[in-house]
């Protein structure tokens, strides 16, 4: 299991949550950006700073990640791929994208573009409040309790079929 950061984007306080949580539940994470940037000493955080360009974080997170992971991002692009994926993908306002809502949008999202290249709409999303960050740290626990009951599930599973591990 591994926690992968959109990093270039991501507000400094939703690391610095996350970052607590890796030491707190020994969960590796990855920083993915196109430019060097902060990461605390510990041997769980890493950054991977890729090249410069649009989208080559994402090509490297989609690379990389499996149906054991969480993603968060803001990218929705990123986040429909993720979870085609199955892995958990949450943004930094605390959303949790699915099966059932990341093509909604995903369209909602295309649709507010058409309409800021066209003049209709100006400006972009508030700016992440008290409300956003709370919801980001339980939207975090539960996806990351989801993951630890899974792989414990699948570690178990693993273990009963050993033929060592019988007496």
């Amino acid at each position: 299991m591994h926690i992968w950061i959109d990093a270039d984007a991501c507000p400094a306080e939703i690391k610095d949550l996350v970052f607590r949580t890796s030491r707190r539940l020994n969960i590796p994470v990855a920083l993915v950006a196109n430019r060097s940037m902060y990461i605390p000493t510990s041997s769980l955080v890493t950054l991977v700073q890729v090249a410069q360009g649009p989208d080559e974080a994402d090509r490297y997170i989609l690379q990389h990640v499996t149906g054991h992971d969480l993603v968060i991002t803001e990218d929705i692009p990123l986040a429909a791929a993720v979870v085609d994926k199955q892995a958990i993908v949450i943004s930094p306002r605390g959303e949790l994208y699915t099966e059932e809502n990341v093509k909604e949008r995903l369209a909602v999202r295309n649709l507010m573009q058409e309409l800021r290249a066209s003049g209709h709409v100006q400006g972009g999303p508030a700016q992440l409040s008290a409300v956003d960050r709370q919801k980001f740290a339980a939207t975090l626990d539960r996806s990351l309790t989801k993951l630890l009951k899974i792989q414990e599930i699948r570690s178990s599973v693993a273990h009963d079929r050993c033929p060592s591990s019988r007496p």
